[in-house]
């Protein structure tokens, strides 16, 4: 899948294609539903497809003080997207400029002039340009572009797939829950940075992560799979682990921490990317009296995570 910055650099080959507009956070089943939908249109037009996205997310362009939020960064989202088959993922940059173009100049200029767009695909909601102004009307109407709107999609008792409701369900400790709403299991993805190296002491190495714009699940112990990237980012290898947040109450209890022991791991971590994806939650952070208590405890949440891990490799 190829990535573009600039529509003004949109090759002639990803000209004319089927573009489905949105943040896509989380790239969960909704958002699923209407790329699939759109890929569908794509292939019987034999047309390419591609996807727009903004960065920053829009939410954090306006309102910068708020905490963390993010599903899935531009990198995430990336892996998720290349799975669905997308040709393209355009990168739009959400600035002062984008913020304030009016929905007429982003039909004619970023949609019609930059892409070549022959048809949109938008989910219920989507609206954009100054004001929020833009409508799939006004992209039909002004653009002469086809234009297809896909309702949103439910569970079958009738929960809407949202983003909304999947970071709440991360900050509440259900994983698990999550994953359902996602498709997948929720992931953290980062490039492994040296830490206190603390863990080495106790024999368990761990990779830690800066979770940066990343929504902060709920503090304690989790099962986790963990894929390591090769250098060259062509191919990931996949470990069961444990993995911990928090601010490490029995060392210093200052700062936050993200850190995944992998399991049955040989070699070094740092200066790799890795994605830690997780599985289920197994307990609350708790402060023990000293390093040997902690010890024990991570000894026994590991065993905990690989039957959990094993159970679900199984099928149980």
């Amino acid at each position: 899948m190829r990535i573009l910055h600039h529509v003004s650099e949109t090759p002639d080959d990803l000209k004319s294609g089927v573009v489905v507009l949105g943040n896509f956070d989380g790239v969960h089943r909704g958002h699923q539903d209407v790329i699939g939908r759109a890929a569908e249109v794509a292939q019987a037009a034999n047309a390419p497809l591609l996807v727009m996205t903004f960065e920053p997310h829009p939410r954090r362009y306006f309102a910068p003080g708020e905490p963390p939020f993010r599903l899935t960064d531009l990198r995430n989202k990336a892996h998720h997207l290349a799975a669905l088959g997308v040709d393209a993922l355009v990168v739009l940059s959400f600035n002062a400029d984008l913020a304030s173009m009016t929905a007429d100049a982003f039909v004619d200029d970023i949609l019609v002039g930059g892409l070549g767009a022959r048809h949109i695909v938008v989910g219920y909601d989507f609206c954009f340009g100054k004001g929020r102004a833009g409508t799939p009307d006004l992209i039909r109407d002004r653009g002469g572009i086809t234009v297809t709107t896909i309702d949103p999609r439910a569970t079958h008792d009738g929960i809407i797939y949202s983003s909304t409701r999947i970071r709440d369900l991360l900050r509440r400790g259900n994983p698990g829950q999550a994953a359902a709403l996602l498709g997948r299991p929720f992931e953290i993805e980062g490039r492994v940075e040296k830490g206190q190296q603390l863990g080495r002491t106790i024999g368990f190495p761990t990779a830690n992560l800066d979770l940066g714009e990343y929504v902060r699940p709920a503090v304690g112990i989790y099962a986790v799979r963990c894929g390591v990237e090769t250098q060259d980012q062509s191919a990931v290898t996949w470990y069961d682990g444990a993995g911990y947040y928090g601010n490490r109450p029995t060392v210093d209890g200052t700062g936050e921490l993200f850190e995944a022991f992998l399991f049955d791991f040989k070699g070094d971590l740092y200066g790799h990317y890795l994605r830690v994806a997780l599985i289920e939650f197994i307990r609350p952070d708790r402060k023990f009296d000293g390093l040997d208590g902690l010890q024990k405890q991570i000894q026994h949440d590991c065993a905990v995570a690989r039957r959990i891990l094993q159970t679900r490799a199984a099928g149980g």
